[in-house]
């Protein structure tokens, strides 16, 4: 009896400690957690105020027929309906779908095929290129949009005289949007490139070493060991390239205006005309959750891809 007593008493203390510890940490975690969600109060305002609260609105507003600043009245889904027979939509659409298909597969891959070049210079070098391949990204797009104005001048641009043409490029139906995606494809590879040298940079080289010894070849080092270690960076250009194109509308606006004939036109730029030329609020926040759920379908065939190749 006695040696069951004294074994009590020495329980005791033990789990008034382990109770005191457990106090301890569930506090610790609550304040870390109120400091936390305290830190991203700031950014979580702005998401709500410019990403959430918009699109909510772009929603509701799709339902109604409404001028910009106009209270409006509900319409139901005839902007829906309107759009998929309006054939300038649709022509927007398949130009808009033309730019994903070909910048994005391209963009990717030059992208890599650059980043592993430079990636395998001196450091100084490295830093060079990085640097030139990254510039057209930080330079503003009127600039890079004048310059490329003047490449495709019909008179004294410079493409058609080294090529010795009098071609039309941006005036002529069959080249005019072939132009536009040269542009995006050179104003679009500078960050890919610079993501492509990091990534290269963590690759465990000591994976990479046993291979060679193995005697594996160059591509199959890189295609078991190093493609799967880059894959996140890929899925994230695929991702952001793919946003970006569908978003294409600055060039568009101050190269060809849509044109000519609307071969250059594109959902973007069919949405901002719709709200500043015609005024036609609602039919234009339809097209706008239409192009978003595109961009979301694509970004998900992107994901899954991406899931299937590592797995």
């Amino acid at each position: 009896m006695a040696q069951n007593a004294v074994a009590t008493a020495s329980k005791k203390p033990k789990k008034e400690k382990r109770s005191q510890f457990s106090g301890m940490s569930k506090a610790l975690v609550r304040r870390e957690t109120i400091s936390a969600y305290l830190f991203l109060l700031p950014s979580l305002i702005f998401f709500i105020g410019f990403v959430v609260l918009p699109m909510i609105m772009c929603l509701v507003y799709s339902f109604m027929d409404m001028g910009l600043g106009e209270s409006g009245t509900f319409a139901g889904l005839s902007n829906y309906v309107r759009m998929f027979q309006d054939p300038t939509f649709i022509q927007g659409f398949w130009n808009t779908v033309l730019i994903v298909v070909v910048a994005v597969p391209t963009v990717t891959a030059f992208s890599l095929w650059v980043g592993s070049a430079i990636y395998q210079m001196k450091p100084f070098t490295r830093s060079f290129f990085r640097c030139i391949f990254y510039l057209p990204v930080v330079t503003g797009t009127v600039a890079v949009t004048v310059v490329w104005k003047w490449i495709f001048n019909v008179y004294y641009g410079v493409l058609n005289q080294v090529l010795g043409t009098n071609q039309n490029w941006l005036g002529d139906e069959k080249t005019a949007i072939w132009c536009i995606i040269m542009i995006l494809f050179t104003t679009s590879i500078g960050q890919p490139i610079v993501l492509y040298v990091a990534a290269l940079g963590n690759v465990d080289q000591s994976l990479v070493e046993a291979a060679q010894v193995d005697g594996a070849t160059k591509l199959q080092v890189f295609w078991k060991i190093k493609w799967p270690q880059i894959m996140p960076t890929t899925l994230y250009i695929l991702v952001i390239t793919t946003i970006n194109s569908f978003q294409c509308f600055a060039l568009i606006q101050l190269l060809t205006s849509g044109g000519p004939n609307g071969s250059t036109n594109t959902i973007m730029y069919y949405i901002f005309d719709m709200v500043y030329r015609y005024n036609d609020f609602g039919y234009a926040n339809a097209m706008g959750v239409i192009l978003a759920i595109i961009i979301a379908i694509f970004s998900a065939i992107q994901f899954k891809f991406a899931k299937t190749d590592n797995g």
